[in-house]
């Protein structure tokens, strides 16, 4: 068992290292050069919008739409030929895009290349968290599961700490980052080779109960189901954590941190995104997923209100030029720490956990598509927002992102019942 979940957390290090290294932003002189230019020479423009890019927010959401759809056709070859190959495929996409990514010399190669990542996204997000839950043991169900999750804050953290260095290598440190990720993505290939599948993909296989999960999960005792499968991921990524992380460098930097400061305020938040997941694992058996849910929303909800006031505060709702004083920064990155944290011990790991605990065998492949799916639309739509001047990074966002941080907490009250383990 702990075999198969190092395998498979291995695989979500190497899925998130790849996310965090090809965002960063390392690329951008290269193949953006008129947003790289515009950064550095405009130091008086709107603090929201200083990297307001149609092309930029295309290249960095193009993985996420890519991720979309191939998690449809990942829920049929997950149903139909098990979990191992779905791993498998993801490890072999990954691989081919982080090849392509840095050895790329014109866009068009960077695009195809995240494309590729995005694929590899579909598929194993689509049978990771089903492997985890199938595999554990029902007392360490919760605890195991989130184990991948760790691998995902330890891949952001590492991914961090590269970027830092490489971003000190002139004219090829970006190679680096991006193609650097086939290390991880050639373990999980070769790694999937010698799993096994999981007993559940066996029986879903020779049942004929399963050959129309779609079908099935339209019928009216699943619609509770099928509701979990749509709220349960949008919420988790209408949190606004990808404002928050994915784009951590820039967003310390436009708060008033230098170059090297913003990336090492970025390790701060991952090393905190690492202890808070480490607290998960602990108390996801303990205190159950509602508990988690909910403690982790209201305190969310309290630190994006005070981000939101405190930057609102310093630049208004139109940005006004200026950096922020270092005390006063330094508040800003505590509550952005404290939001982290709350994220990292709830709707991080149990916005993946809960969903794959909850599906019935009959309608698995297809409600977990929908998971996945939903969580890649709100990630496509949170990622396209940043850098796109229709929509800039303005304190309203934040405002915004609080009012769904409320619903998600109403959701969880009225909606979810259950024990330790149960809906739970």
């Amino acid at each position: 068992m702990y075999r198969r979940r190092h395998g498979w957390s291995h695989l979500r290090l190497r899925h998130r290292y790849l996310r965090w290294s090809d965002d960063n932003g390392f690329v951008s002189e290269k193949f953006f050069p008129s947003v790289y230019e515009k950064q550095k020479k405009d130091h008086v423009s709107n603090q929201y919008c200083r990297f307001d890019s149609v092309s930029l927010t295309l290249f960095t959401s193009s993985l996420y739409l890519a991720a979309l759809c191939s998690s449809i056709v990942a829920s049929y070859v997950t149903r139909k030929f098990g979990r191992k190959i779905s791993m498998l495929l993801g490890g072999v996409l990954f691989c081919a895009g982080a090849l392509l990514n840095g050895f790329a010399t014109a866009v068009w190669m960077l695009i195809v290349g995240r494309l590729l990542l995005g694929f590899g996204i579909g598929f194993t997000n689509q049978s990771v968290p089903l492997y985890l839950s199938e595999m554990a043991p029902y007392k360490f169900r919760g605890a195991l599961n989130i184990g991948f999750q760790l691998s995902i804050t330890i891949g952001i953290l590492i991914a961090n700490v590269l970027n830092f260095f490489f971003s000190k290598i002139s004219g090829w440190g970006w190679r680096l980052s991006l193609g650097g990720a086939v290390v991880p993505a050639l373990i999980i290939t070769v790694g999937s080779l010698i799993l096994p599948d999981t007993p559940n993909s066996m029986i879903e296989r020779a049942s004929k109960l399963v050959e129309h999960p779609w079908r099935n999960l339209l019928q009216r005792k699943y619609r509770p189901h099928l509701t979990m499968a749509i709220l349960i991921p949008a919420f988790q990524q209408l949190t606004g954590i990808n404002v928050i992380m994915f784009y951590a460098p820039v967003l310390f930097q436009t708060i008033g941190f230098g170059s090297d400061a913003a990336l090492i305020s970025a390790v701060v938040t991952g090393l905190v995104n690492v202890g808070a997941t480490v607290v998960s694992i602990y108390g996801v058996d303990k205190w159950g997923r509602r508990f988690l849910f909910l403690e982790g929303g209201f305190q969310m909800l309290i630190s994006q209100v005070a981000v939101a006031a405190a930057i609102g505060a310093k630049f208004g709702v139109d940005g006004n030029p200026g950096v922020l004083p270092k005390w006063y920064a330094i508040v800003v990155v505590l509550f952005i720490c404290i939001y982290v944290a709350a994220f990292a011990w709830s709707w991080g790991p149990l916005g993946w956990l809960v969903p794959s605990e909850i599906f019935p065998l009959e309608i698995r492949s297809a409600a977990q598509s929908i998971t996945v799916s939903m969580n890649m639309i709100f990630t496509f739509l949170i990622a396209s927002s940043v850098f796109d001047d229709a929509l800039p990074l303005e304190v309203w966002i934040v405002h915004i992102l609080r009012v769904f941080r409320g619903g998600d907490v109403d959701f969880r009250l009225l909606l979810l019942t259950g024990d330790k383990r149960s809906t739970d």
